[in-house]
């Protein structure tokens, strides 16, 4: 296993989920159902999901197109969520 890249993962990914939409909706539903167990394997369940996704999409695409092309793409898809949420439209 190459550690450097797990480790640059896991810091990524638990940045970018922390006081998140996902993370605030996972707080509500707790607070609301007082059900702390479902929701979690409930949440976690779909954040595996939702990466085992991402990393298949990334794997298929990378034999087509270029790293840099990819990277460029994910950079436009942030900037157009940091808008729309700027714009409240998210």
């Amino acid at each position: 296993m190459d550690w450097k890249l797990f480790s640059v993962t896991f810091v990524t990914v638990f940045l970018a989920e922390m006081g998140d939409k996902t993370q605030l909706a996972t707080m509500a539903l707790t607070g609301e159902s007082k059900k702390m167990v479902t929701v979690f394997l409930g949440a976690a369940s779909a954040l595996v999901i939702a990466t085992l996704i991402g990393v298949l999409v990334g794997g298929v695409l990378s034999r087509y197109v270029p790293e840099n092309i990819i990277r460029k793409i994910a950079a436009l898809f942030f900037i157009l969520t940091g808008i729309l949420f700027f714009f409240g439209k998210l």
